[in-house]
């Protein structure tokens, strides 16, 4: 066995900055992390190929003394916390002391900061860790940390960097949870010279919304304000009818921190339910208001993770403030009775007690009046045949009649033997040829599909989505759009030439993040041979020229959307294997429909086409195609074995 040594100090550095440091969005989360916490009220970001080779933070904070920047670069080094049980409650963004000392391990590094009240500030440049030069500056309150050539000493690094475009929208993204969790703070992202965003700084977070995603999202979006125990849940989210195909736009915040939580999106998608399309996710932008010792940032070295105290109280905070939105933006009865609606008089009313009719409803004279003018008028004389009609019409007669009238039917065909020597009989066959229509229709299309080794008979479709049929002693239900799917897919699957596509006479904008935009961008010859044509439109969003001929106009916009989380998720997918994926999107949008009418034919074919084919078992998505009853099963259930 090797001797065990003690590693390197200059060797270890570098391991734990891999740790903190990925990539350079996460030194800009760092950095503008460490801005935060200094009471900064405007932060701007610099970065140029994708902040590999450029990148710069400058804030207007509280800054740092000559002998604070010094000591800021050392491990382990925090103005946040002071002894172990400061862990229990934090409430800064940055608390370790690990992330300039990792930045600096691997990168080189110019410091410019004045503390407040200070006369001068100093300059310091350190490259792999090390202080090379210090001296006075003359510079603004606040901090400028320039970050170069990031990576420079550890090259097994280098070969795991993106494109430049992908790395800045990694680095955009970055920027844009930040901006929106602090809307009282300005934020200025620049890239390559240009000015990507730039928030006002107002405390208003729907102004950031609107900076960021955009006016259709924002005029989507519904106000949050709720709260449960300890717990206050503020923010926004989408409509049921704005819905995204991917949890991309989801931003959670726990104490103006962002975290990435599978528990609060199940909470938000749990108010959801029923309300919007499988396979959707609604967007959000929420910000949990918590006591700090309730919840552990300390979990994750990029502390995007952390654990609740309860998690059943926080589920709940955040579903019923979502569910509480949604249930008053479909204008669901509130139970709550205002006061103009309280129904006073009413209940006043004793339950034996006889009001007197209003005037004039259905008292129109006295009783001796009313005698006194009967009295005068005769009866009329028609009044003579309306005894008379009882007489005429006995009602028992009729219905016994028709109790008669059924075996009528039998007696009826006894005339029928004597015209049967004429020409009559032969308006019998007459409604022979009725049936016959539907089996000639079948026989040709039958004979194009095989046929299944047993016999089948489509007994009909259950809501339109699901078809019943019967074969030999069971009875399958098989989903329509399941299947469809798969045939398509399969098809697609086959041909090795590029799917046909179909030019769009008016191109069609669709709005993505811009790491999903960066990584449509990065794959658009992948695209192509998927019959996509899509090129950069600006702020994230994408312009699509050209679709598949099988998907509509109308899907495209989601279809692309769909197409570019599964890009951002598969990056280390083979071609082949991410062309599936994108096969898998395409089918779904071009087969049938669940809920669509479907003819008769096409109904058999799809059944013909299931029965007969082994790969038709699952739909691309995995779920099943066809689901068996079996006679003993169905007995079962009405209890007759």
């Amino acid at each position: 066995m090797p001797k065990i040594i003690q590693l390197d100090r200059h060797v270890a550095d570098l391991i734990a900055a891999g740790e903190v440091v990925e990539r350079p969005a996460s030194a800009v989360k760092e950095l503008v992390e460490n801005s935060i916490d200094a009471g900064a009220k405007n932060i701007t970001i610099e970065l140029q190929n994708g902040g590999m080779t450029f990148l710069r933070i400058t804030d207007d904070g509280c800054g740092m003394a000559p002998d604070d920047a010094r000591t800021a670069f050392l491990r382990h080094a925090t103005s946040k916390i002071r002894k172990k049980e400061d862990l229990a409650c934090i409430g800064t963004l940055g608390f370790r002391g690990e992330a300039l000392a990792a930045i600096s391990a691997v990168s080189k590094i110019d410091l410019l900061t004045r503390a407040q009240g200070a006369a001068d500030g100093v300059r310091l440049h350190l490259e792999a860790g090390k202080v090379l030069s210090e001296e006075p500056a003359g510079c603004p309150c606040g901090t400028t940390i320039l970050v170069r050539e990031l990576f420079y000493n550890t090259p097994a690094r280098m070969k795991f960097m993106r494109s430049d475009a992908a790395e800045a929208s990694a680095v955009f993204s970055v920027v844009q949870q930040q901006a929106l969790a602090h809307p009282e703070i300005s934020f200025r992202f620049l890239k390559d010279g240009q000015e990507q965003l730039h928030t006002d700084g107002q405390s208003d977070r729907m102004a950031a919304i609107y900076a960021i995603y955009g006016r259709e999202l924002a005029n989507n979006m519904l106000s949050v304000d709720g709260s449960w125990e300890k717990l206050r849940v503020r923010g926004f989210v989408t409509r049921p009818t704005a819905t995204r195909g991917n949890r991309a736009w989801q931003s959670f915040f726990v104490n103006n921190r962002y975290i990435k939580s599978r528990l609060l999106s199940a909470a938000v998608e749990e108010a959801y339910r029923n309300q919007i399309m499988v396979g959707r996710f609604p967007a959000c932008v929420l910000e949990i208001d918590m006591p700090v010792q309730a919840v552990d940032v300390n979990v994750h070295p990029a502390k995007t993770e952390v654990k609740f105290l309860s998690e059943r109280e926080v589920f709940d905070a955040v579903h019923y403030a979502v569910l509480s939105t949604l249930n008053k933006a479909a204008g669901r009865p509130e139970w709550k009775l205002s006061e103009k609606q309280t129904p006073a008089p009413q209940p006043q009313v004793q339950p034996h007690a006889v009001q007197p009719p209003k005037p004039g409803f259905y008292q129109t004279m006295q009783a001796a009046e009313y005698r006194r003018q009967a009295a005068q008028t005769p009866l009329p004389k028609p009044a003579q045949p309306v005894l008379a009609s009882p007489v005429q019409i006995p009602r028992s007669e009729p219905a016994a009649q028709q109790r008669i009238e059924l075996p009528k039917p039998s007696p009826s065909p006894a005339p029928a033997p004597a015209p049967a020597p004429g020409p009559e009989p032969k308006p019998e066959p007459k409604p022979a040829p009725a049936p016959i229509p539907a089996p000639v229709q079948e026989a040709p299309a039958q004979q194009e599909l095989p046929v299944p080794e047993q016999p089948f008979r489509i007994i009909g479709e259950a809501l339109h989505t699901y078809i019943i049929v019967e074969q030999g002693e069971s009875v399958l239900f098989i989903d329509k759009h399941a299947a469809h799917e798969r045939i398509r897919f399969e098809a697609l699957k086959k041909e090795d030439h590029p799917i046909m596509a179909q030019l769009l006479l008016a191109p069609v904008s669709a709005e993505l993040s811009r790491e999903e935009a960066a990584a449509v961008l990065e794959n658009r010859a992948l695209l192509e041979r998927c019959g996509f044509e899509a090129e950069d439109f600006g702020g994230g969003d994408v312009l699509i020229r050209q679709i598949p001929s099988d998907v509509d106009v109308e899907d495209a916009k989601a279809l692309l959307q769909e197409l570019a989380g599964k890009l951002l998720a598969g990056k280390t997918l083979d071609p082949n294997s991410l062309r599936d994926e994108l096969l898998h999107s395409i089918a779904c949008k071009s087969a049938i429909k669940a809920g669509w009418q479907t003819s008769d034919e096409e109904l058999r074919r799809l059944v013909q086409e299931v029965l007969t084919r082994d790969d038709i078992k699952y739909c691309p998505h995995g779920r099943p195609v066809c689901v068996t009853l079996t006679k003993r099963q169905l007995e079962k259930q009405f209890k007759r074995v």
